[in-house]
């Protein structure tokens, strides 16, 4: 009797394929969902622009577009916890640690008028980096000192203004999920407007999304904790002592999240 080979695909070959037809749905349900709510920001900037010169409701309102994808997916959770600490008006620079592409979606549940910093590519990124450009976010290319300087400028526009910054100190993702060392950028910008800083420590995104890819690697149970703020007056001017201490609480505080867990 002849045998025939039996196709029988291992567990592990069912999941991935699971994750590819997931992550195919989530895409395709963001490309059209956000063709639709770019609409809505349009309309709500023209609207909203003679009153609101700063851009609050419109900032809100792309809160709630990024958190439409947790609201609609039940694998994807989010705890936000400390949210009264953030400002709803004046300066304020917020720091948070940054572990995957999905850490974008998560801190738009913060709720609370801030201008991003976010890298230059994203801008043009059709309907989401057009929306960027309605909120009037500050691009940044890495690495150009040029852009650096206009960053710098811009951010200072803001808190000049009363209106928070939330920049990733790190610069980039990391890749293992672990803290990287800290840029100089927001504690320079703390000293010299003389504003707090206000560290945002998140966990539960790093193994979700691979840094160089866009395949979902497992379901999102996200945390975020806003912690106290911190009177850069109190390190005399000293960027370089801010800055490692703003790292270290942070480091600190994410590994007693994970260890709750």
């Amino acid at each position: 009797m002849p045998t025939y080979a039996v196709w029988n695909p291992s567990i592990h070959d069912r999941v991935g394929a699971i994750r590819i037809l997931l992550s195919i749905a989530f895409w395709t349900f963001l490309a059209l969902s956000s063709a639709v709510l770019f609409l809505g920001a349009l309309l709500l900037w023209a609207l909203t622009r003679p009153f609101d010169a700063n851009g609050r409701v419109l900032h809100l309102y792309s809160c709630f577009w990024a958190q439409l994808y947790f609201y609609v997916n039940p694998m994807w959770h989010l705890r936000v916890e400390g949210r009264e600490r953030l400002p709803w008006k004046g300066a304020a620079v917020l720091v948070a640690n940054h572990e995957s592409l999905g850490d974008i979606l998560v801190l738009f549940g913060l709720y609370r008028p801030f201008k991003w910093v976010s890298k230059a590519e994203n801008f043009k990124l059709p309907l989401i980096g057009w929306n960027m450009h309605l909120n009037r976010y500050v691009p940044l290319i890495r690495g150009d000192r040029a852009s650096i300087i206009q960053m710098m400028a811009g951010c200072e526009r803001w808190l000049s203004r009363g209106v928070p910054i939330l920049m990733f100190p790190e610069g980039t993702r990391s890749k293992d999920g672990e803290v990287k060392a800290f840029k100089d950028g927001a504690f320079t910008l703390a000293i010299q407007q003389r504003c707090p800083i206000i560290p945002v420590v998140l966990t539960g995104t790093a193994r979700t999304m691979p840094k160089h890819g866009l395949i979902i690697q497992q379901a999102v149970h996200a945390r975020v904790r806003v912690l106290e703020p911190i009177d850069p007056e109190g390190f005399a001017g000293d960027v370089h002592a801010l800055r490692d201490h703003v790292r270290d609480v942070i480091v600190r505080e994410k590994a007693r999240m994970e260890a709750e867990r």
